[in-house]
């Protein structure tokens, strides 16, 4: 795959789980990122907002010798003080000393407003089965309190006698009264359950994040791992079999022993920057420090490929059929990988080699690579033969994850690869992959 496009996508999973914490902390503003971040403050600003809606109520409760009414009051505001830590206690505390309020001074203004406050704060904390019981269980006695005081057998014992209205007004306004809280109520729970949902569904998403990240993680070492098996195993083998060889062809002629060496120089050198890139997508994103991710490209690399074996002694033969292959690096680099793959393991494990074939055709979206030798010992990788099996029976190394390593490219592109002993003898690896670029892959 495309090393720079797989480094920011690494780059992107391994934060997106801070990115949304970060988004939905943007989201909020500035004064509720400011609240949000001191719950304390806030909460001194919930028991400030009821004072202010109760002042009137208190203020007109004083002059009638109502103190017992203000003291209630000032203990639904301390009681909100802890609503966010004891909120279910606090429901209770405030339905029943806002009751007591409506019997003392039933004239009072928003003598209801403490339940908003308790009622969302336990809706944002408990699940909504919860919430709407114990708002039921809340709402009910102040709204019973409102029509008994008003049209019940309450009327004529309030501390301050009955109001001096018609007897309709007093039911219309004990009816308007109850639903009134009864709504307030309602709200109340309902932008709690709101808020809930909410933050679950951020917090359900914080979590997917990191579940995708760290298999983004995973991924991406699997990626590194396998980039770096296919650069070290076809490396190493070429430039210890032109080891050996420089070591034989030195004595007999010097100036074919001189391009061996060159050969291998090359080689190491075309390793060193093949694991520069890979390795690149763990080191520091700064340019001094960034290493070139560029993919390969199949074009000269390929033949420079070829070449580079035929150094190293592979008798190899190459043909290609059909049309070039697309220009997509990624796509050209997933060929190459399987081709360096083939070959090294021909390189590593054949023997008594007179003939190596590449063969290359595409037909329209289907690109077939066919790499077959006539060797005696090459290493099957499959259910004919497992990693480091030989045909004579002996074990030669072999972790057998080559086939793997480009069974997974193959699949990448929604190909296939087999190997196995043909009928003639030696070994063949066949890939079929299906390229589907012109029709809108990317």
């Amino acid at each position: 795959m495309h090393h720079e496009s797989s480094a920011k996508d690494a780059s992107t999973l391994i934060r997106v789980d801070a990115s949304f914490a970060e988004l939905a902390d943007r989201r909020r503003g500035r004064l509720r990122r400011y609240l949000y971040r001191r719950p304390r403050v806030m909460d001194a600003v919930v028991v400030l907002c009821y004072l202010l809606l109760v002042t009137p109520t208190a203020v007109d409760a004083v002059p009638g010798g109502g103190w017992a009414a203000t003291a209630l009051l000032a203990a639904v505001a301390a009681a909100l003080f802890f609503r966010r830590s004891h909120p279910v206690a606090v429901v209770a505390t405030v339905a029943v000393l806002e009751v007591c309020i409506t019997v003392l001074h039933p004239w009072g203004s928003n003598v209801s407003a403490g339940l908003w406050f308790a009622l969302y704060a336990l809706a944002v904390q408990r699940s909504r089965r919860f919430s709407i019981t114990a708002l039921a269980l809340a709402n009910a006695p102040l709204s019973l309190m409102y029509f008994l005081t008003l049209v019940g057998p309450l009327e004529r014992a309030l501390p301050n006698g009955g109001p001096a209205a018609p007897e309709n007004s007093q039911l219309v306004f004990g009816i308007v009264a109850g639903i009134t809280i009864t709504l307030s109520n309602i709200i109340a729970t309902g932008i709690g359950i709101s808020i809930r949902q909410r933050r679950e569904h951020e917090e359900e998403i914080a979590a997917w994040a990191a579940r995708t990240a760290e298999l983004g993680s995973v991924t991406e070492r699997n990626r590194i791992a396998r980039e770096m098996h296919d650069v070290v195993a076809h490396s190493l083998t070429v430039m210890l079999t032109l080891s050996d060889g420089a070591a034989v062809v030195v004595r007999k002629s010097p100036e074919r022993a001189a391009e061996v060496l060159a050969e291998i120089s090359r080689t190491g050198r075309t390793a060193l920057g093949d694991m520069r890139r890979v390795l690149g997508v763990l080191r520091d994103e700064s340019p001094a420090a960034q290493a070139p991710r560029q993919p390969l490209s199949a074009g000269n690399s390929l033949a420079k490929l070829l070449e580079g074996f035929r150094t190293a002694g592979l008798p190899l033969h190459y043909s290609h059929t059909g049309p070039a292959l697309p220009e997509d690096t990624a796509f050209q680099l997933t060929v190459y990988r399987i081709v360096q793959e083939s070959l090294t393991n021909v390189l590593r494990y054949g023997r008594a080699l007179s003939r190596v074939e590449v063969s290359m055709v595409r037909a329209g979206s289907t690109v077939t690579i066919d790499v077959l030798d006539d060797g005696k010992g090459t290493v099957g990788h499959g259910p004919a033969g497992g990693p480091g099996s030989a045909v004579g029976g002996g074990k030669v190394p072999g972790s057998g994850q080559g086939l793997t390593g480009m069974r997974e490219r193959a699949g990448i592109y929604g190909g296939t690869v087999e190997a196995g002993r043909p009928a003639g003898g030696g070994w063949r690896v066949r890939a079929v992959l299906n390229w589907n670029g012109d029709q809108g892959k990317t």
